[in-house]
C-alpha cells in the first residue's frame, strides 16, 4: 500500500477559520484510491481544509478506493472513500462500517473497453478484466442485467484497476471494466482501443464516504471536524473546479488539464438521498446474486446519516 505524508498547502481563503481550530488538531487516519472521483479527500488535505478545521490527517491511497474500505474493519483507519458494494462487503464482516454520506455520482466514469473489439456482440467468449468486490464488478454486474447478457459467455479475469491497461497490452485480457482514468488512458496509448458501453446508459455507480462507527460515536468531535471538512471540500470541487483540479493534480501528480477534464465527468456530492439508499440495496442484490452475502442486511443498516446530519442536515434527504 503507497502511504503519502503530504504538508498541507496554503488555507482556501474562501472558507472561514472556525474558532475550535486553535486548539491541538485531533490526528486522523483515512485511505481511498488514486484517481479524481475521490477529490474532496485530495482538496481537503491539499488545500489545508482538514488543518483549518482542526486535524492533522494522514490520507492512505492503494488501487482503489474499494480496497481501502476493508481497513476500516477493526478500525485500522477512521474513513475510506469507496463505491457500494466494497462498503457492504466490509459492514458484513464488521457491522461496524458504516456509509455516512454519497461522496460522488459517477456519471460518466465507467466503461467497459475492448482492443481489437467495436460491438458487445463481438465481446462474447473474450476476456474481461474486472476488479473484484469494486465499482468495477458492481458495473460489469450492471451491463449483463441491463444488456440481458449470459455471463456464461464471458471469462472474467480478476484485475486491479492500475494493472488493467497492461494486461490490455499485453493480451492478457481482451476487454476490461474499469472507471477513469484508466479508460481514456488505454485509448491513448493501446491502438484500436474502443469503448464498447459506459455507465451513462447503464447505471450511475457512486462512490461513498464510510467510517467505522465505534471509533465515530467515541470520537464526536474529531468526527463532526472531518464532515464539516468534506463538505467544504465538495463545496470548492463543485464552485470552484478549476482550484480543485490544480490541488489534486498537485496530490495525484497527474497533469491538472488532465485532472481538470476527468473532473468533469463526476458530481461531487456529500450528502443522501434515495438514489444512495437505492445503490447500497442494488450492491446488497448483487452481493446476494453471486451467493457472497453471508447474511441478510438493509440499506438502513449500512447507512449511518447521524454525522452528517449533525453538521448538514439539509443534506440527508432518507
Amino acid at each position: 500500500m503507497l502511504r503519502r505524508h503530504l504538508l498541507v498547502a496554503g488555507a482556501a481563503a474562501a472558507l472561514p477559520l472556525p474558532a475550535f481550530a486553535q486548539g491541538a488538531p485531533i490526528k486522523v487516519t483515512i485511505a481511498t484510491g488514486v484517481d479524481p472521483s475521490f477529490a474532496p479527500y485530495y482538496v481537503a488535505k491539499q488545500g489545508g481544509i482538514f488543518e483549518r478545521n482542526g486535524l492533522d490527517v494522514t490520507v492512505n491511497t492503494g488501487p482503489s478506493g474499494s480496497a481501502m474500505v476493508a481497513f476500516l474493519i477493526g478500525n485500522q483507519i477512521n474513513s475510506a472513500y469507496g463505491a457500494e458494494q466494497a462498503g457492504v462487503s466490509a459492514h458484513l464482516v464488521d457491522p461496524n462500517v458504516v456509509a455516512v454520506c454519497e461522496g460522488t455520482a459517477l456519471l460518466r466514469w465507467i466503461s467497459v473497453l475492448g482492443r481489437n473489439i467495436t460491438s458487445m456482440d463481438q465481446l462474447k467468449g473474450k476476456r474481461v478484466g474486472v476488479a473484484r468486490g469494486t465499482g468495477s464488478e458492481t458495473f460489469w454486474l450492471s451491463v449483463v442485467s441491463k444488456l440481458n447478457l449470459n455471463p456464461a459467455d464471458y471469462t472474467i479475469v480478476n484485475v486491479e484497476a492500475p494493472e488493467m491497461v497492461a494486461a490490455l497490452e499485453r493480451g492478457n485480457i481482451d476487454a476490461f471494466a474499469v472507471w477513469e482514468p484508466w479508460p481514456t488512458r488505454a485509448m491513448r496509448a493501446i491502438p484500436n482501443t474502443h469503448v464498447l458501453v459506459s455507465n451513462e446508459s447503464i447505471q450511475i455507480v457512486r462512490n461513498f464516504v464510510y467510517m467505522n462507527k465505534g471509533w465515530a460515536q467515541q470520537n464526536g468531535e474529531a468526527t463532526q471536524r472531518l464532515m464539516r471538512s468534506l463538505v467544504q471540500a465538495q463545496e470548492m470541487c463543485t464552485n470552484n473546479q478549476a482550484e480543485a483540479a490544480a490541488l489534486v493534480a498537485r496530490f495525484l501528480r497527474q497533469d491538472r488539464a488532465f485532472v481538470q477534464e476527468l473532473m468533469t465527468k463526476v458530481a461531487y456530492k456529500m450528502d443522501l438521498t434515495a438514489d444512495s439508499v437505492a445503490n447500497i440495496q442494488l450492491a446488497i442484490d448483487q452481493l446476494r446474486g453471486m451467493n457472497r452475502l453471508s447474511k441478510e442486511v438493509t440499506p438502513r443498516e449500512v447507512i449511518w446519516s447521524g454525522p452528517l446530519s449533525q453538521v448538514a442536515p439539509d443534506r440527508v434527504k432518507i
